[in-house]
């Protein structure tokens, strides 16, 4: 992990296509601005482990004792 100290208005580079602007620093609150390609998908952490743990959940094989057999009306 790389742990940098940044001032408002100066940059972080990411590879040659991805910077990161910080806008605004106010107590424990830092404002930050990501340019990017389209392509690339950026989350916020919690977001990011919600949609993984979803994606696992929906992964995992459904239980044996699970009756998938659908009622249809008689018609």
């Amino acid at each position: 992990m790389l742990v940098l100290t940044r001032k408002p208005r100066q940059q972080i580079m990411i590879g040659d296509n991805i910077v990161i602007n910080i806008v605004e620093v106010q107590g424990d609150n830092v404002r930050i601005a990501i340019d990017a390609p389209r392509d690339i998908k950026i989350y916020r952490g919690e977001i990011y482990r919600a949609i993984q743990e979803e994606n696992q959940k929906a992964a995992a094989p459904a239980p044996k004792d699970l009756d998938l057999s659908v009622a249809l009306p008689n018609k």
